[in-house]
């Protein structure tokens, strides 16, 4: 798919994601939206493989959304990819619905991780990989950090197991919008210097602009190249909590609460242009 159609389904992802959680009256909406354009390059962009139909291919390439809180983008991501009927995605929260706030393995179809518990996909993705070694299998695995949960020390060890267990078929990819919950990144735990804490892991670094689709490709393209022996990749991608909707990008406590009926008409609007 060319980087017209790519944005344009980058588009629909936020719209959907809009969508559920203003239904739900509840979730994580600007975390998604900082999200929407690696999540896109990486199920529409013909960088992972799977089979829809096939949910279970032992070949496929895995994707964990670490950051479970931005399941939505998930959900409307599977949906389009044709692993469960759109429709579905409008049960987001609701009880006994397969969507719930944070993504849960056993329940969906595509969903690789039980995740949500900040801090912790990046071990599981590194597990993956372990177990594709054990059983002869070359897939990816591609673990979404948020900036905010690389401040918890799992992440870390995680990090220093994946190069010394020479895990070159993981993939890791921060979503580095600068903002957590409760404030900036900055002011909160800085994460500064990211990169060389990266690269001082044993990680092959990588850097982008995570909304400008070209970058976002072209970057995740070379992620995904021959691996380098033995060591794993991280991109580091610069986002913008929000993206899309400028009042929400401007308000970062949108992260953990949806737009109310008047304010999400105003977001469509922005999308929409």
């Amino acid at each position: 798919m060319d980087i017209h159609g790519l944005c344009n389904i980058a588009r629909q992802l936020r719209l959907d994601v809009l969508e559920m959680t203003t239904l739900a009256r509840s979730g994580h909406p600007s975390s998604c939206f900082s999200a929407t354009e690696i999540v896109t390059a990486l199920y529409f962009g013909g960088l992972m493989r799977y089979r829809p139909q096939e949910p279970w291919w032992p070949e496929r390439d895995r994707f964990i959304m670490s950051k479970g809180h931005a399941a939505p983008l998930l959900y409307a991501a599977l949906a389009h990819a044709g692993y469960f009927d759109r429709s579905l995605l409008w049960t987001l929260r609701q009880i006994d619905s397969p969507l719930q706030g944070h993504p849960i393995q056993a329940l969906l179809p595509g969903v690789e991780a039980t995740t949500g518990s900040l801090g912790q996909g990046l071990s599981v993705g590194l597990g993956h990989v372990l177990g594709g070694r054990l059983n002869g299998l070359d897939y990816r695995v591609f673990v979404l950090l948020g900036d905010g949960e690389c401040q918890a020390g799992q992440v870390w060890e995680a990090a220093m197991a994946a190069a010394h267990f020479r895990a070159d078929r993981l993939i890791a990819i921060v979503d580095y919008n600068k903002f957590q919950e409760t404030g900036p990144i900055a002011r909160e735990m800085a994460l500064e210097p990211l990169a060389a804490k990266w690269e001082s892991f044993g990680w092959y670094v990588l850097e982008m602009d995570g909304h400008d689709m070209t970058a976002v490709m072209t970057t995740l393209t070379e992620a995904c190249r021959p691996p380098r022996p033995g060591r794993p990749t991280v991109v580091i991608a610069h986002t913008i909590k929000g993206k899309g909707v400028s009042f929400v990008e401007a308000d970062y406590t949108f992260h953990g609460r949806a737009l109310t009926s008047e304010q999400a008409a105003r977001a469509r609007k922005e999308l929409m242009s």
